[in-house]
């Protein structure tokens, strides 16, 4: 289910389409995607994948996935930028942003003082030259869909988690801990 004037609904019906930053992984009911915007490199959005607007509202297997994709996600991270930690976040409050969402958000640690805790969000409406530009968002994004597919093929993933759209990479035998990955991008 989608719903009309909304950024992450809109994304979602394109998604065969989208570049490596809009779907850094996904599986059956949440897709990660870079931040936009941002100034940090790493910067990623866990959204569900049908229209949401309320935490309470997601189903119990979107909610079952959730703390799941919120640690593996953290971890590849602290792998990728070496972050000292990630800050999870959810608000869904922006016009246009009331889809369920959270920002997972690696935090240096050469983060400036003024921009630790909720100054974070003051890294999302920087000048347009301080900000990721694409190109470097779709190498992030790859970067970390590789650390994820390391992690699920040696077994280290979290139960269930998926780092692709339902096809695996695994060759022979059962996929470890029901980790599949994704053949694209």
């Amino acid at each position: 289910m989608t719903a009309p004037d909304c950024y992450a609904c809109d994304k979602e019906s394109e998604f065969e389409r989208l570049p490596p930053r809009e779907r850094v992984v996904a599986d059956r009911h949440w897709r990660v995607a870079h931040a936009f915007g941002t100034a940090v490199p790493g910067w990623l959005v866990l959204l569900p994948r049908r229209h949401v607007t309320a935490v309470h509202d997601l189903t119990d297997a979107e909610a079952a996935g959730l703390g799941m994709w919120q640690v593996e996600l953290s971890r590849a991270l602290r792998d990728t930028t070496g972050c000292a930690k990630t800050y999870i976040v959810q608000f869904a409050e922006a016009e246009g942003f009331a889809h369920v969402h959270f920002h997972i958000v690696p935090r240096g640690e050469d983060l400036r003082s003024e921009h630790r805790g909720p100054g974070v969000f003051e890294l999302l409406r920087r000048p347009e030259r301080e900000r990721v530009p694409a190109d470097r968002a779709d190498r992030m994004a790859r970067a970390l869909r590789a650390r994820l597919d390391e992690r699920a093929n040696a077994g280290q993933a979290g139960h269930g988690i998926r780092t692709g759209t339902g096809r695996s990479r695994h060759r022979g035998g059962t996929p470890p801990k029901g980790v599949e990955a994704d053949p694209g991008s």
